[in-house]
Order: C-alpha cells, then sequence, then structure tokens
C-alpha cells in the first residue's frame, strides 16, 4: 500500500537523507522514497501497519528534524 506525505519545510538534501533511511528501517515499512525538490515521502507500506507506521514516522521526523511537519497529501 502506498501512502503519499508532503513534508512541509525541508530544507536540505541531507535531511531528507536522513529521514528517509530512518523511516525505511520501521517495522512494516517495505519501501521509503524521500525527494527533497518536492518534498514529499512515499511509503509503501503493510497495509494492516499503515496507521501504526505513519504515527511512528511522524515522532520520528520531529526527533530527527523539529521544523518538518509531516502531513498526508
Amino acid at each position: 500500500m502506498k501512502k503519499v506525505y508532503v513534508l512541509e519545510d525541508l530544507d536540505c538534501a541531507n535531511c531528507a537523507a536522513k529521514i528517509e533511511n530512518a523511516v525505511g528501517k520501521l517495522e512494516g515499512v517495505n519501501q521509503c522514497k524521500v525527494t527533497f525538490m518536492t518534498q514529499k515521502m512515499i511509503l509503501d507500506v503493510e497495509e494492516d501497519k499503515a496507521d501504526k507506521v505513519a504515527k511512528e514516522a511522524k515522532k520520528l521526523i520531529k526527533k530527527l528534524e523539529p521544523d518538518v511537519e509531516m502531513r498526508e497529501k
């Protein structure tokens, strides 16, 4: 199941890579792709874990990059 999120105030490619690597390691995530230019994160997640993954990803992103807001597209 693919989910698309907007990462508002994502301001550098290094930050995007950090988020992509960290979120990609969460349980239930098959693939995570963060594109700095469009400020989008595309998650391929197991359907039954989608809500849990979204909550964990949001917390993790706040920890890594406090200024970045994750919202569903």
